[in-house]
């Protein structure tokens, strides 16, 4: 099966489209802990965002990799953009009715 992109005066193939392309680099992100003030860079596979009805029970968490306790933080609009954008794992948590 052969695919192809239309670029207006020609076609092309998607894998000549991507030919050109280099593997992206895995996106990371600052941290710190509240427990030990540790600063460090963690991948988007060790934070979890959790995604609830209010902002207050919309957070993200993480386990500090230097004294390992649970963080657990709040996580605004901007935060759940570049934590979902950047590839980490979502929980969508629904109310009880």
């Amino acid at each position: 099966m052969s695919e192809t992109v239309s670029s207006g005066a020609r076609d092309m193939t998607v894998a000549a489209a991507f030919a050109g392309m280099r593997s992206v680099a895995p996106v990371v992100f600052r941290a710190g802990c509240p427990d030990c003030r540790g600063s460090f860079e963690l991948g988007a596979n060790a934070l979890r965002l959790a995604i609830g009805a209010t902002s207050r029970t919309t957070f993200y968490s993480f386990t500090c990799p230097q004294c390992e306790t649970l963080v657990r933080k709040p996580a605004g609009e901007r935060i759940v953009q570049l934590l979902t954008g950047g590839g980490v794992s979502t929980l969508r948590l629904h109310s009880a009715h």
